[in-house]
Order: structure tokens, then C-alpha cells, then sequence
């Protein structure tokens, strides 16, 4: 007997991309097939996800035909609140064996596993989470151990299953790491690195397979299960040349109407125009740095500005402006860190190439890296050279400790790699949009945004 799998991960909200996979998946599915995703399918960058509160990703999993999804990251970062209500909601199952609210009670409407039924096999599928180290605290979320609560999983339904799949977003290192020290797996399908392989790995005689990111490719593992258990194929499909499912594409359009109903609605207004740049100090960024601060309470606040795509127009401010401009499910971070290395990241700085460069990192849904601005804190430079740098009216010292508010973005060094010399870090529940809505009503930071802290001499 045959069984074929089909599987994405790491869509992260790119839907068009998924409307290409849906048109795959209707192709070549057959009545032996299971679909599966294994994790940070939704992101809440995408308004139409953010403002129906993840119900869009639900209804497109249940379009598409999936079996189960693992529970990602970003199927987090908008709380536990929206999570339960995507996972109570959807007719396909939302599973992670290890991650539990804090004092490990159950997370309403997450499942362990899921037994599928195909080709006369009963197939255990059993999803799991990644390690966000001090991450989780922040949402009220804990984790156990992956290779004692999959045990125990494959224990609970002992001689009811006849195969295992492991739905990961662990990671593929936990993957191999899960593929030596558990029996009772016979397939991996993995996600969270966005690695595609062009072939299956094989570990300890299991089958190991990822399909990228961004539903540009979709997974296809094909077995045939008699006595023995063989891969007949194993590969990743590009889908960016298919034609789009009209279907997932009505789906997303309904829901950005709905989305724009709920997010448009003003909270409050302002009366000064808050512009942005990536290259040049500019207020919108001072006003996040000054608000950072200001929470954090630290000897200097630092921000690049390349975490806001854009600035403000004076009139009202909405739940969609605030996600346009600031999409980075980014929290305020304190750390400290020695003068020198401040002035080593404000140097680069100075930098327009530098401030250019791609952005790119772990939660970040911009383009560019930016410039740095700072709070409580002046910088006297000569367009190419820092010649001072004040902190409270005081010389920066090179070998004293500084408290900085920033946020999780540079306290991994991101771009600017100074900061890797960070420590004693301290991480805020709020995201950097939640500063903004809080700040922004505030007169008196409005006007203290417009003034430089980058002097030229």
C-alpha cells in the first residue's frame, strides 16, 4: 500500500503564495494523501490575519484540505488569547505536544496528536513547538521537554497507531537529535529554519523532509508501506509559475474586508505630521526611542529606525496605521552593555550603505536595517565621525555599563553587531506597535521628537 504526503511550513501569511500550493495540492492529492503544515503558517504581520484575530488562517487551512498543523512561534506572537481562538475555531487540529500555559495547564483548544485514518492505517501524528528561551514567559507560555512529552504521547496510544509522523517546528538539528533517541517515529516533517531539501534525510532509519518557506514550494513524500517502509520519492515542488486558486484568493479578500472594518476604526488623534527615514534622524523614530525609554527606564534608549516602514499624517491614528507602519512583532528589551561598543554601533551609523543594507532577522517584517536614533543622549559628529557622545549630560566612558532600551532586534546584534556583546537582558511582554499606540496621544513626547540628538559640528 502507498501513502503520500503533503506538506508546507513557514508560509507565514505569504496567502497568494499559498493560493499556488492549494492549486497543486487539488492536482495531486488522491484518497491515500494527508496534508500537513508544520508550523508558522500564520503571521501577524498581514492586517487581514491581525484583525479577525487569526480566523483567516483558519478558514484557509480548512479550504485547502489539512490534515493538522504544529503550533509555530508566530501562531503565538499575538497571544495565547488569539491562538485558542484560531485553535477552537478550526475543524483542523492545532497540535503541540510540549507547550503548556504557565504552571502547565492545557492550552484551550490545542491537541498533543491526532490520529488520521488512511489506506486502512491508523497514522499518529504529534506536533510540537520550538524553544523560545524568555520569550514564552512573556505570553503567560511554558515549555516541557520534546523527547519526553513525544514519549509519552507514543506511549498513551501504544498498539492504537500503526505509523508515526512528527509534525516539527523544532528545528532540524531537534529533528535528527528526535530521529536518534525515539523509536516509534517513522517520519519527520520539519519546519522553523526554513531549510528546502531537495531530497529526504535519513536518521536512525527515519525519514527526515522540510519544504522551506514562504509557500513557495510544496512537499511531497511518497511511501510504500507493506512489511517494509520505503520512500519512493521525496522532493519539494515550486509552485511560483502556478497558476493562483481563485478560491484562496476570494477567501483572503472577504477577510481583509472584514479586517479593514475592525482595524480602521480610530483610537484617538494628532495634530503634528511625524515623518520617517531610513538614512536621516526623523521624529517618528525619536518618539519610539523617547517612548522605550520612558517604560524601560534606562541610561539610554536606542532604536533603529529601520523596525517602522513609515511615518504618521496628523489626523487619526488606527489599529491598521499602527500595523502598516511598525508590522515587526518586536518587544522592548533592556540590557547592558559597555560604552564602547555604543559608540562602535553609532559609528556605523553614520554609515548611509550601512543604514541600507537588508534587515533581515528574527522577527523582523521590514526592509532595511536604519539608522540608530537615541534618547536621554546627544551625538556631535562630523558627518563621517563621532567626536562626542553624551549620556545624560555626561562623556560616554569606553569600559563603563550602560543600561540601554531597545528592543529584542539589536540586543541580537542584528546589523549592528556591536551589540553582541550585550547582557543582562530584560524583555517586555508589549510589542513596539503597543508603545507607539500608548505614546502617541502624548503631547509632550510629540514635541520632544522633533528635536535632534545627531549634532553636526
Amino acid at each position: 500500500m502507498e501513502l503520500k504526503i503533503l506538506h508546507t511550513t513557514d508560509i507565514h501569511s505569504n496567502f497568494e503564495n499559498l493560493s499556488r500550493v492549494v492549486t497543486k495540492i487539488k492536482e495531486i492529492k488522491d484518497e491515500n494523501t494527508i496534508i500537513l503544515d508544520a508550523g508558522d503558517f500564520s503571521d501577524f504581520k498581514k492586517l487581514e490575519l491581525l484583525g479577525t484575530k487569526g480566523l483567516l488562517a483558519v478558514e484557509l487551512l480548512e479550504y485547502a484540505g489539512y490534515d493538522a498543523i504544529a503550533v509555530g512561534n508566530n501562531e503565538i506572537f499575538n497571544g495565547v488569547d488569539t491562538l485558542s481562538n484560531m485553535a477552537t475555531k478550526s475543524k483542523v487540529p492545532f497540535l503541540s505536544c510540549n507547550l503548556y500555559k504557565k504552571g502547565l495547564d492545557k492550552i484551550k483548544g490545542i491537541f498533543k496528536s491526532t490520529i488520521i485514518k488512511r489506506n486502512g492505517l491508523n497514522i499518529l501524528i504529534i506536533g510540537t513547538s520550538p524553544d523560545l528561551g524568555d520569550f514564552y514567559p512573556l505570553f503567560d507560555l511554558e515549555l516541557k521537554n520534546y523527547i519526553k512529552t513525544i514519549k509519552e504521547e507514543i506511549n498513551l496510544f501504544k498498539n492504537k497507531f500503526d505509523k508515526c509522523i512528527l509534525l516539527s517546528h523544532l528545528g532540524l538539528n531537534s529533528d535528527k537529535d528526535i530521529a536518534e533517541n525515539i523509536e516509534d517515529i517513522n517520519i519527520i516533517i520539519g519546519g522553523h529554519f526554513h531549510i528546502l531539501m531537495d531530497k529526504a534525510e535519513v536518521v536512525n532509519k527515519k525519514v527526515i523532509h522540510t519544504s522551506g518557506a514562504n509557500a513557495e514550494n510544496l512537499g511531497i513524500v511518497k511511501l510504500k508501506i507493506d512489511e517494509e517502509f520505503k520512500v519512493i520519492e521525496a522532493k519539494n515542488i515550486n509552485v511560483m509559475d502556478i497558476k493562483k486558486d481563485k478560491g484562496v484568493l476570494d477567501i483572503i479578500k472577504k477577510n481583509k474586508t472584514i479586517a479593514l472594518n475592525n482595524l480602521n476604526k480610530p483610537l484617538y488623534q494628532i495634530d503634528k505630521n511625524l515623518w520617517h527615514d531610513v538614512i536621516e534622524e526623523n521624529p517618528i523614530t525619536n518618539l519610539l526611542v523617547d517612548s522605550l525609554n520612558d517604560i524601560l527606564d534606562c541610561d539610554i534608549g536606542i532604536i533603529n529606525s529601520g523596525v517602522l516602514n513609515g511615518g504618521v499624517k496628523k489626523g487619526d491614528i488606527s489599529e491598521k496605521k499602527l500595523l502598516e507602519i511598525c508590522p515587526s512583532p518586536l518587544n522592548p528589551t533592556c540590557f547592558e552593555i559597555k560604552g564602547k561598543y555604543i559608540k562602535n554601533a553609532l559609528e556605523n551609523s553614520l554609515d548611509a550603505d550601512f543604514c541600507l543594507s537588508d534587515g533581515q532577522g528574527p522577527g523582523f517584517r521590514g526592509k532595511f536595517l536604519g539608522r540608530l536614533h537615541v534618547s536621554n543622549a546627544k551625538i556631535e559628529h562630523d558627518g563621517r565621525n563621532i567626536l562626542n557622545i553624551y549620556i545624560n549630560g555626561e562623556k560616554l566612558k569606553s569600559d563603563k555599563y550602560y543600561k540601554v532600551a531597545s528592543s529584542d532586534y539589536l540586543f541580537r546584534a542584528t546589523g549592528y553587531n556591536s551589540f553582541k556583546h550585550s547582557e543582562n537582558e530584560v524583555y517586555n511582554k508589549e510589542l513596539l506597535r503597543d508603545v507607539l499606540r500608548k505614546y502617541l496621544c502624548k503631547d509632550e513626547f510629540i514635541k520632544n521628537a522633533y528635536k535632534d540628538r545627531w549634532i553636526l559640528k
